[in-house]
């Protein structure tokens, strides 16, 4: 239970409607048992009538009055049962959208290397399976166990009370029900889990599917697909059926140990009643209250379970919870910025990497000034812009921003002034509009088509037949590469920031729509500062200096005409690209 002890504060929080469960589970069982003893009064009623001890008429008003109660606390008795289930089950969907919520605000806050080292099937598996089964915990669970110990002790009192002897036989098979309800829903447990993880990989076999639906129609990989999908299907209705195997036994199991206990009532009040020890009526109040507690005591092997794995549900949770950002701002300072940005010595080294992605990397960037950093894919370049948007800390070494290090800077308010477009473009499955008004709050429509202008995707957008209300699929699938990457442009320009980050986001556009964007870029960017990381080196028109990355080093630095000069990496990159540019030009005519 250690792991469930992190839920105390919502309990405590949501007390009120705890409390006043509670309250509405006593009445609720008191009205529930004062129908024993009035059916107990019937049944004795028409024993003595058919006896000829007693008048038919009087023994009719009696049975009525006796009915009226029994109706009245039955009302009276469902009526507590709603607010029990209101509040206690009210209070589990509280504690439920509180606990989704700092789950979220959590995972924002964690820094890229968490999401680097945690799928994102498990983290949605910890922020919706397994709060749903703590939420059970809080909610049934709960309910059912405080209905179980009050109904326990109000019932078995009156039992005893009434006969002892009948009250021990009575309880007997109840142990039995409780261990044989725990086994089978242990194994209920066991094959759910199962079911719902063929259930999970079905889901990300269709995900998939749909997602990469040009890369299956393009290689023909259709029938492929759909045998795939038969067979892992066919998995998941096999795993299916068996648990409903297991479920068509369960109440069966149930009803028999029940009916044990009954016929235990029948055959030892039977001998009490032939003795003269209790009535006909004693026999029909103790079926009463056998039935009353049937379900609750069956419900404890149940109870057990879902502690179970709400316990190692909120484990799995905390496991997140308790992992922490390593991204703090030391100061919190917030002055404005210029764009002044230096890399000091900086070396980074990936967790679960052996080996450095950076190796003391230094560079400065002047405010207002442009940056081009080329070199072959893995030489560290996408690295480099993650530092300068802070999105990892360096192992050693210091990035500085206007002279202060980036460490003392406020980390939203830093990131505020930055627009970053990652290699990796990602689209909302949203409008266009929307996409780009993500890099903005509040961002007026004008603002809106001058970024996507800016970007060169306004005559694109013209030819769509719902223009900028063009809904996107999921990841933007109905969008060439090209402008895909285009939006994420707009979206960064949209910022109007005074750092921007361009990771090789022009790789998927011609080159008539490459020089657009730069000229666009090259008038929005005056007076502030750009980081251009790219592996064409047509890119780089508008930097100011030219970097040159091989396996994690700056192994050349200065103007592309300098570069030219000097015969190098950066030359020989060039001639390969001219080559090959050529190459594709003569195979085209």
């Amino acid at each position: 239970m250690g792991s469930l002890s992190y839920l105390n504060k919502y309990l405590y929080k949501y007390r009120g409607s705890l409390l006043m469960g509670l309250l509405f589970t006593i009445f609720y069982n008191v009205f529930g048992v004062i129908q024993g003893p009035m059916i107990r009064k019937s049944i004795d009623s028409l024993s003595v009538v058919l006896a000829g001890e007693k008048n038919v008429a009087e023994a009719n008003t009696q049975i009525l009055i006796y009915g009226l109660v029994i109706l009245g606390t039955t009302l009276i008795s469902g009526v507590f049962l709603y607010f029990q289930r209101k509040t206690i089950i009210g209070m589990s969907r509280m504690i439920e959208y509180d606990l989704k919520n700092e789950i979220y605000k959590h995972y924002q806050q964690l820094p890229l290397s968490f999401y680097r080292k945690n799928n994102t099937g498990d983290l949605m598996n910890r922020i919706s399976e397994d709060v749903n089964h703590v939420r059970n915990y809080l909610g049934p669970a709960i309910m059912y166990s405080i209905n179980l110990v009050i109904l326990f002790v109000i019932t078995i009192s009156i039992m005893i009370e009434v006969n002892p002897t009948l009250t021990l036989y009575t309880i007997i098979p109840l142990p039995l029900l409780v261990i044989t309800i725990y086994s089978v829903h242990n194994r209920i447990s066991a094959r759910s889990e199962e079911i719902q993880k063929s259930l999970s990989n079905l889901s990300t076999f269709v995900q998939e599917a749909f997602s990469g639906i040009r890369v299956l129609k393009s290689y023909s990989r259709e029938k492929k697909s759909i045998d795939q999908f038969h067979s892992m299907s066919n998995e998941y209705k096999d795993k299916a059926l068996g648990l409903t195997l297991i479920n068509s036994l369960f109440f069966p199991i149930i009803l028999f140990l029940i009916g044990m206990s009954t016929v235990m009532i029948i055959w030892v009040g039977g001998k009490q009643v032939i003795d003269g020890t209790i009535t006909n009526g004693n026999i029909a109040e103790f079926i009463f209250y056998l039935n009353k507690l049937s379900w609750p005591v069956a419900s404890l092997g149940w109870i057990t379970s879902m502690v179970r794995r709400a316990e190692v549900s909120q484990g799995r949770i905390n496991e997140f919870l308790n992992t922490h950002t390593s991204l703090s701002s030391d100061e919190g300072l917030m002055p404005t910025i210029k764009g002044n940005l230096r890399f000091d010595n900086v070396t980074l080294q990936y967790a679960n990497s052996k080996t450095k992605a950076l190796k003391s990397i230094s560079f400065e960037i002047k405010a207002g000034e442009t940056l081009a950093i080329v070199g072959n894919t893995g030489s560290g370049k996408s690295t480099i812009a993650y530092l300068a948007c802070r999105l990892y800390d360096p192992t050693s070494g210091t990035i500085s921003v206007d002279g202060i290090p980036l460490k003392s800077l406020d980390l939203q308010y830093y990131r505020s002034y930055t627009g970053f477009v990652p290699q990796e473009v990602f689209l909302f499955s949203d409008t266009i509009r929307a996409n780009i008004q993500f890099g903005k709050d509040h961002a007026t429509e004008e603002e809106v088509l001058m970024a996507a202008k800016q970007a060169g995707l306004s005559d694109n957008i013209a030819h769509f037949p719902e223009q900028y209300d063009t809904i996107l699929g999921e990841r933007g699938i109905t969008l060439s590469g090209g402008q895909k990457q285009r939006v994420s442009i707009a979206r960064a320009l949209i910022r109007n920031p005074q750092l921007l980050i361009l990771d090789d986001c022009l790789s998927a556009v011609d080159t008539q729509t490459e020089d657009e964007i730069l000229g666009h870029l090259k008038t929005v960017m005056r007076n502030k500062t750009s980081l251009i990381i790219s592996h064409r080196l047509s890119s780089v028109k508008l930097a100011n200096r030219v970097i040159v990355l091989e396996n994690g080093e700056i192994k050349e630095e200065g103007t592309h005409e300098h570069l030219i000069q000097k015969g190098g990496i950066y030359f020989q990159m060039y001639q390969k690209q001219i080559v090959d540019k050529q190459t594709n030009v003569q195979e085209y005519l």
